[in-house]
């Protein structure tokens, strides 16, 4: 099993959107051998991953090729979605499948939710430090 990794909240190439003082995890996605590396909102709340549509597009995933997803909830309820699974990279964890729902909004965060990526990792949160540790369950 590999070592526990921190992170610092704010990672080192952060947007302005994202020195918000939340969890942002820089993580490598790749699909049909195409890859990104982008930050990921850690998002305790969401039911599930979230990837906006431009990074789809980005990597490759052809819109129509995907099936109809369930309806997001919140500011994501207007927006029609699509299901994908996308191997993610984080450090030197090993690569772990993570379903995806992908949605037209493109002013959606990349999101990691309970499903599936809080299943593939265990996560502690220190806030007042503003870090947090992951460490695969791999």
């Amino acid at each position: 099993m590999p070592e526990p990794a921190s992170f610092s909240y704010i990672p080192p190439n952060a947007t302005e959107r994202q020195r918000s003082g939340l969890p942002y995890l820089p993580i490598t996605l790749r699909y049909r051998g195409r890859a990104i590396t982008a930050n990921a909102l850690l998002d305790t709340g969401a039911i599930v991953n979230v990837i906006p549509y431009e990074l789809g597009i980005q990597l490759g995933i052809v819109w129509e090729e995907q099936i109809p997803a369930p309806q997001l909830a919140g500011n994501l309820a207007e927006a029609e979605s699509r299901g994908v699974l996308i191997t993610g990279l984080v450090q030197e964890f090993p690569p772990v499948r993570l379903g995806f729902v992908w949605t037209r909004n493109n002013s959606a965060p990349l999101i990691l939710g309970q499903l599936n990526f809080f299943q593939e990792f265990q996560i502690c949160f220190d806030g007042s430090n503003q870090v947090f540790t992951l460490i695969s369950k791999h």
